[in-house]
Formats: C-alpha cells, sequence, structure tokens
C-alpha cells in the first residue's frame, strides 16, 4: 500500500512539473504565465529605457510643480523587464517614483545619487533574503534596473507610481560618455547598465 502512495505522489509531482512548462518548450513562471503571455495580456508596448510598459492610470486633475509646469497629479504603470529586454537602462525622472513588486524574478535597481553615492536595492518576495516589495526612488537620482540572467521566470514586473504624473519631458536617458564625465567612480557599472551613444 505505501509503494502505491508513493507511486501516485511521484506521479503527482509529475503533473505539477509539467504543467509549469509551456507547450512551446518555453518555461513559465510559477503563476502559470510567460513573459510573452504577459507582454500580450498586459497590452505592454516596448520602452525607451528597455523593458515594456503600460500607462494604468492618470489623475484627472493638475498640480504646479515647484519649477512651474502643470503636470497631472499622479501616474502609473506596469513594468516589466524579460529575458528578450532584461535591462532598464540608466535615466533620470524628475518625480518621485513608488514602486510596487508583483511577480518573476527578482529585479535589481542600481541607484546613483547626485553626490555620486551608489545604492542597490533588490525588490522581489524572499523577504528573508532582504527583497523589498516596494521601494521609492526620488526625482533626481539615476536609475538603472536589471532580472539575473539565470532567473527562474525569465521575467520581472512591476508597478510604478509617479507623482507629480510621468511626461517624457521630465525624463533624462542616461548616455555612456555623458554618465562617465559625472560618475567615473562607476565606470564597469555605467558601461554595462547605460545606452552607448545619443541620437
Amino acid at each position: 500500500m505505501s509503494s502505491l502512495r508513493s507511486l501516485k505522489f511521484f506521479v503527482l509531482i509529475l503533473l505539477v512539473v509539467a504543467a509549469t512548462q509551456g507547450h512551446s518548450g518555453v518555461t513559465k513562471s510559477s503563476q502559470g504565465l510567460s513573459a510573452n503571455e504577459l507582454v500580450d495580456l498586459l497590452n505592454l508596448d516596448g520602452h525607451v529605457e528597455g523593458g515594456f510598459f503600460r500607462r494604468t492610470y492618470a489623475a484627472d486633475y493638475t498640480l504646479l510643480t515647484p519649477r512651474g509646469d502643470e503636470r497631472l497629479s499622479m501616474t502609473s504603470i506596469f513594468y516589466l523587464l524579460a529575458a528578450q529586454s532584461p535591462i532598464g537602462h540608466f535615466h533620470l525622472n524628475r518625480s518621485d517614483i513608488v514602486h510596487y513588486y508583483h511577480l518573476g524574478d527578482p529585479i535589481t535597481y542600481y541607484l546613483v545619487h547626485p553626490d555620486g553615492e551608489l545604492e542597490m536595492v533588490v525588490m522581489g518576495n524572499d523577504l528573508r533574503a532582504g527583497h523589498r516589495l516596494q521601494m521609492t526612488v526620488p526625482g533626481g537620482v539615476w536609475k538603472a534596473s536589471q532580472i539575473p540572467a539565470d532567473g527562474e521566470h525569465g521575467f520581472g514586473l512591476v508597478s510604478e507610481a509617479v507623482s507629480p504624473g510621468f511626461e517624457y519631458a521630465d525624463m533624462t536617458l542616461g548616455y555612456r560618455d555623458e554618465l562617465l564625465k559625472l560618475f567615473p567612480q562607476h565606470e564597469k557599472l555605467i558601461r554595462r547598465l547605460s545606452h552607448a551613444d545619443m541620437p
């Protein structure tokens, strides 16, 4: 009888493993979704900094920033890094951004503050390992992000809430030569996580 139970348990494990595999051989996440499915289901588009996104919320009233610009009070997006686009390249936003982790592999954020201090934050669901479910990046901080090349799921999904609301005019892409002039002490990181040339 115990042998029969062991066999049933073994078959159950095989079925669970099979259920987490795509028919095309693409490994799926523990949530049963692949990166490509997330892009389709969430209607995501490619982002200029890398990864994929879609705006999910825009406030219906505006405010004046300290610079005198009129902006929506808040906007929010889904943001996905995936194996086919695993890096969010260095960029700077004027507004504060609150990040909320959802699914997939941990995402490592590299934050370079105006004084050159480097801060590394990992967003993920392993709280014992120091992962964060929520993170705020103040305006004026250079930010890059990356998922692991050998990640279990092949993607990491977060949401971002931006206040005052996001406008491309408030974002600066970090190009390699300019960043190296600003922060030569972080040369290796900048070469790995920045766009090479200005358009």
